[in-house]
């Protein structure tokens, strides 16, 4: 029989000792790091340089001509002067009332339209996730169709369709005694909610049938198994599972709708309702463009910005609450 002795081991000290890293092992971690950085600093400069190029950029020459304001001086014979003006064109634009104004139409029409192009861009995709439409393909692209045409040349097709005498909807009510004034004073905010479903319906659509095909098909079928008709399915299965698409699509329709522009603009050639500052986007171009105060129209810009900033960051907040909440 062998008895094997084990070395004795000093009081206080390690059974395994760890060998200290070497400096060539250093030097090659951080080189290595370094080859990261590297590596995420040329993949993300794009990204910085188109931030700065289409938004930085932008918003700080607003900034800087909000605070200055062209004058001349002698009773407007003398030379033009560029002078600091402070907080001048924000009480401005605050306290004009065709701007405010046009902060309430926007508001309203906020008010119509998400709701409406959330509601059914989801319910169109739940349609589209459950089966129930039939050539499926040839639907998407039959309702992703109209996002594919220019903003323009949508509001020209419905002014069209819009114009006494010569919209063949109007003759068609009009055959049936109902006169409709697609632009009168109450119809012309519906009106250009119409014009906006049209073009945007199909591609939030899209957004929400991708993140349906997400949602694992256990989950569903187990909803059905458990006795969840499709409604239910649809309504307390898919849609608390599709949220995030529903929070992502609902801020950028709302930073879509905030600068309203194209279609008032065109609608303006047709209906007195709407005039040149009907939004706050149209006021914006009317003080730059035919008033030629730019510092007031800088002012208007960074104010929408600021609204814009706001509600975005008011919603994530409110939908962020909501899930903790929840999840409790």
């Amino acid at each position: 029989m062998t008895t094997t002795t084990h070395p004795r081991v000093p009081a206080g000290a390690s059974h395994a000792t760890v060998p200290a890293p070497s400096a060539s092992g250093l030097r090659a971690r951080r080189a290595a790091k370094r080859r990261q950085l590297a590596a995420c600093g040329v993949l993300m400069t794009p990204f910085f340089v188109l931030l700065a190029t289409v938004f930085l950029i932008p918003v700080g020459t607003a900034v800087y001509l909000s605070f200055f304001s062209d004058d001349q001086p002698g009773l407007g014979f003398g030379p033009e002067r560029t002078l600091f003006v402070g907080l001048r064109s924000y009480t401005a634009v605050l306290t004009d009332p065709t701007f405010l104004g046009g902060l309430g139409t926007v508001a309203l029409y906020c008010l119509l339209y998400i709701p409406l192009m959330v509601a059914l861009a989801l319910v169109l995709a739940l349609l589209l996730d459950s089966g129930v439409v039939r050539l499926r393909a040839f639907a998407q692209l039959g309702l992703f169709l109209p996002h594919a045409v220019p903003g323009i040349i949508a509001a020209l097709i419905w002014l069209y369709l819009y114009t006494p005498g010569i919209s063949p909807i109007i003759e068609l009510f009009a055959q049936g005694d109902i006169t409709i004034d697609f632009l009168g004073v109450h119809t012309v905010i519906p009106s250009i909610v119409n014009i906006a479903l049209w073009s945007n319906l199909g591609y939030n659509m899209v957004v929400f049938y991708a993140a349906l095909q997400a949602v694992p098909r256990e989950v569903i079928e187990a909803s059905v198994v458990d006795g969840a008709g499709p409604v239910r399915t649809a309504l307390q299965v898919k849609t608390p599972l599709v949220r995030a698409s529903i929070v992502m699509v609902s801020i950028f329709t709302l930073i879509w709708a905030l600068q309203l522009f194209t279609e008032p603009m065109l609608l303006s050639q047709s209906s007195p309702m709407i005039n040149s500052r009907f939004s706050p986007s149209m006021y914006i171009y009317d003080a730059a463009f035919t008033r030629n105060n730019y510092s007031l129209a800088a002012a208007a810009s960074v104010v929408l910005l600021v609204c814009t900033i706001a509600l975005s960051y008011g919603v994530t907040r409110f939908t962020s609450r909501a899930d903790a909440e929840e999840a409790r």
